[in-house]
């Protein structure tokens, strides 16, 4: 009867053997509620922390749960009071350490509870008024701190958010404390700045100057979306109203009090924040308090389904959820997805959905292999509509790719191969043979070249171009078929280096150590043939001897790392180190970068090597060409960041134990003073002290554990040394980053747009403009099922190279703002001065959120 009773909660709202496999609102809450009532005396704790634990990770199904609880509340009073209880403490957690989603959630879940009479309105509005207050005083200038506005948005957000649930029982009921909420709000968004997409939108907006008028913010446009709802008398189709069914039997029903929640006011608010800090706060508020979706709109009106902006909104909702908060069982996902509580179809919406956050900016919540897996599982729960609705998203990204942000179209680039692999590989190539009539640097080029690089890395070079086979020519862009490129597979070349490359492998062979081969190299090799000759064949011969895979790579690592951090103790020497790997393994960038990394790994080249290589002339002509080089920097990038990021892990564990072993070691010292302390009678006579053996073993107690305190101590020490090294060495990382950004892009910049901006009158913003002629063009092209471009790329080569690297400077500054910020200060002074060009000053704060004036 137990599992009965839990796989009824579970499943309610759905086509489950449970019900039947028939949806009807009404029966499935009747089955439910007979069954939880009959369980209620027996299993009153787990119904409870089961149910409520339904309603936070199944938000879609809450209007069901809330009729149920308040059919509950009709036999059971105490039951539902200590729901309620444990709801109030949730809530109140949850603002407490800043979770956005179970604030949010358990909002709703209120909200619904109130329209099925379980909780007085006035209780919700008194939560709604705290909320509102709270973030009235943040956004004001002098009593709160304007640099934490994310967190004010969020409490709004989340009382409008809760409208389309509730909004029509609120004004029926409580009509006047509902109207002083609703005025507060306007209010607020009268007071609040305006939230610019600076540095997060997905597509680049080139010609921002033409724009006529500011587009709404989040906030601005779900304000709206509310109004027009209140115009429309509160009616929507996607949010499910099951309690209307019982409305004559929950009227019945005791409406309770629901206790106030208390909103923390914001910490660390001085009178006056200098820019810098303001900056830096700001950054801290929108990771605490992100925007949970930005919308693609990447399909055209004529394709997506005919839903009203709220109802769009609320589905928007569910399915941000479901992807919440069943990212631990993608099957599960997909089978919630595709059956939400709504009565109209909205497969695009659910594309575009997961397509925003698999692009969002600055980050998505999860890992983008998340996301390929849900498209995965939906392509086959939904075989004859989702793969159609996918494809159209992918050419309509496609067709924006020159907009699209860098660490955007790298996504793409990462999900669209890896989508493909799980599809055998098939897609209407001959759709895009086109591109290779473009310039080799027109972004459409680079992303198809990109996606068949990553196609190869999933499967084999064979198998990619037996897939486009329909389209033959393309075969030009796949990378280059073959292994590594040994420079002494034979002795066509230099003798002398030929012949000890083969007496260095021979020594491998035979297991000499590399203590013996360093000896051999100093009083052999260098000698004669000096460093340079010596550090080639190292390098060659044991990466050849590494090349079967990447297990041998790893191997000759360890055994014979030693050698080569010998004769690379320098930049100087690790740079040629690091051609030598790129020049063995010009065949593979994916084998280039994991030996590159793999030798950061073992600290035979450092990062600042790393940057200095990829910035060095042969390189930075290929910037717009190829990812090759991007993916080596961040990988450096990433490497160092994890390192810092692992040592204020260990640091704040470390501390934890170290006030746990003083916590002890003062209980155990206690506990030794009072023992000796106490007096004893011995012979008659009083002494001083506790039994002789108790003493001996609280002392002996006492004296560990504080050795544990001092061993422990020292370890933080130790650990707070590295990173404050660490520290320094990020501040030098950044800044020579910085510095060889600004020192390529200078004289470009100037040459190629001299001091204006892209959106500057007179600027090249109409260079990268394409004629309105040639869009409609194109769209009856598309129409027609015609995708081939009539007109070719024509932006020319050195625009191009501007637009990606600042592209690259701004994704680097976004990405990394974390760590960039408590350097901003050095930053500004040594990097981004005056002096460099706009563009350049403009990318760096977009990718930091900062807006600059041009």
């Amino acid at each position: 009867m137990s599992s009965s009773w839990r796989s009824l909660i579970l499943r309610i709202g759905e086509k489950s053997p449970e019900y039947g496999g028939v949806i009807d609102f009404k029966d499935h809450i009747d089955a439910c509620f007979g069954a939880v009532r009959r369980e209620l005396d027996h299993s009153e704790d787990d119904i409870l922390t089961f149910l409520l634990q339904c309603c936070e990770q199944l938000p879609h199904k809450i209007p069901l749960y809330g009729t149920l609880i308040g059919l509950l509340n009709l036999e059971n009073e105490n039951f539902v009071k200590k729901l309620l209880e444990s709801t109030q403490k949730s809530l109140q957690d949850a603002l407490d350490s800043g979770d956005c989603n179970k604030t949010r959630v358990s909002l709703r879940f209120l909200t619904v509870l109130m329209c099925s009479k379980v909780i007085q309105p006035s209780s919700l509005v008194v939560i709604f008024e705290t909320l509102l207050s709270t973030a009235a005083t943040i956004v004001d200038d002098e009593k709160g701190n304007p640099s934490w506005q994310a967190r004010a948005d969020f409490f709004i957000t989340c009382i409008l958010s809760c409208l389309p649930w509730g909004g029509a029982e609120l004004v029926e009921q409580i009509p006047e404390e509902i109207e002083r909420v609703m005025a507060g709000i306007q209010a607020y968004l009268s007071i609040r700045r305006h939230v610019s997409d600076v540095g997060l939108s997905v597509f680049e907006d080139i010609n921002k100057s033409n724009k006529l008028h500011v587009e709404q913010d989040f906030v601005e446009d779900l304000w709206s979306r509310i109004q027009d709802l209140s115009k429309n008398s509160w009616k929507l189709e996607s949010v499910p109203r099951p309690h209307l069914l019982y409305e004559a039997q929950l009227v019945a029903g005791k409406s309770h009090d629901f206790e106030p929640i208390i909103c923390q006011e914001q910490l660390d608010t001085p009178v006056q924040l200098s820019r810098i800090n303001f900056g830096r706060q700001k950054h801290e508020a929108e990771l605490k308090y992100p925007q949970r979706i930005r919308r693609l709109n990447i399909f055209s009106a004529s394709k997506t389904e005919d839903i009203q902006p709220i109802d769009r909104f609320v589905v928007e909702e569910y399915l941000l959820d479901v992807l919440f908060y069943l990212n631990g069982c993608r099957k599960e996902c997909a089978a919630c997805m595709v059956g939400l509580p709504v009565p109209f179809r909205y497969e695009y919406l659910m594309a575009e959905t997961i397509f925003s956050q698999l692009l969002l900016l600055p980050q998505p919540p999860f890992r983008p292999i998340y996301y390929t897996l849900v498209i995965i599982d939906l392509c086959k729960s939904l075989p004859g509509a989702f793969p159609a609705v996918v494809a159209g998203a992918v050419r309509a990204l496609f067709d924006r790719i020159s907009e699209l942000d860098m660490e955007c179209r790298f996504r793409l680039i990462l999900w669209f191969s890896h989508h493909l692999s799980n599809f055998q590989f098939i897609w209407p190539w001959d759709e895009w043979a086109y591109v290779l009539e473009l310039p080799k640097w027109a972004p459409q080029r680079v992303f198809v070249q990109e996606v068949l690089d990553r196609e190869v890395r999933l499967s084999y070079w064979d198998k990619v171009k037996q897939s486009i086979e329909s389209t033959p020519a393309l075969e030009e862009l796949l990378p280059p078929k073959g292994g590594p490129n040994f420079r002494y597979s034979s002795d066509d070349g230099d003798k002398t280096e030929y012949t000890l490359s083969k007496e260095l492998n021979s020594m491998v062979k035979g297991r000499k150590t590399a203590r013996e081969i360093i000896i051999w190299l100093e009083e052999t090799i260098i000698p004669v043939n000096g460093l340079d000759v010596c550090l080639r064949v190292v390098v060659q011969t044991l990466l050849d001897i590494g090349s079967k895979s990447f297990t041998h790579l790893i191997t000759v690592l360890e055994r014979y790392g030693q050698v080569i951090a010998k004769i690379c103790s320098n930049e100087e020497t690790q740079l040629m180190l690091i051609s030598e790997v790129g020049s063995f393994w010009k065949n593979s960038a994916q084998t280039t970068a994991i030996t590159i990394d793999r030798m950061m790994g073992y600290r035979l080249i450092s990062n600042l090597a790393i940057v200095k290589w990829v910035f060095s002339p042969p390189n930075v002509d290929l910037f717009h060409t190829t990812d090759r080089l991007w993916e080596i920097l961040r990988n450096a990038l990433n490497k160092t960041y994890n390192r810092i990021s692992d040592l204020r892990k260990e640091i704040n564990n470390l501390k934890k134990s170290v006030a746990k072993v003083e916590k002890l070691a003062a209980m155990a010292k206690a506990e030794l003073d009072g023992a000796e302390s106490k007096l004893m009678l011995v012979d008659g006579e009083p002494v001083v002290g506790e039994n002789p053996a108790k003493t001996k073993r609280l002392k002996s107690n006492a004296e560990r554990t504080k050795e544990d305190e001092l061993s422990t101590r020292e370890s933080l020490e130790s650990k707070e040394a590295l990173f404050a090294r660490a520290l320094e060495e990020n501040e030098a990382l950044f800044l020579s980053l910085y510095k060889n950004f600004s020192s390529v892009l200078m004289d470009r910049l100037h040459e190629t747009f001299g001091e204006k901006t892209l959106d500057q009158p007179g600027g090249d913003s109409e260079a990268m403009a394409v004629d309105e002629e040639d869009t409609s063009a194109m769209e009856t092209d598309k129409e027609n099922g015609n995708a081939k471009r009539n007109a070719g790329y024509t932006i020319g080569e050195k625009e191009q190279w501007c637009l990606s690297t600042l592209g690259y400077v701004k994704a680097f500054s976004r990405q990394y703002a974390s760590e960039i910020w408590p350097h901003m200060e050095k930053l500004e002074e040594e990097v981004v001065t005056e002096r460099v060009h706009p563009l350049f000053r403009k990318a760096v704060y977009s990718g930091l959120r900062v807006h600059t004036e041009q």
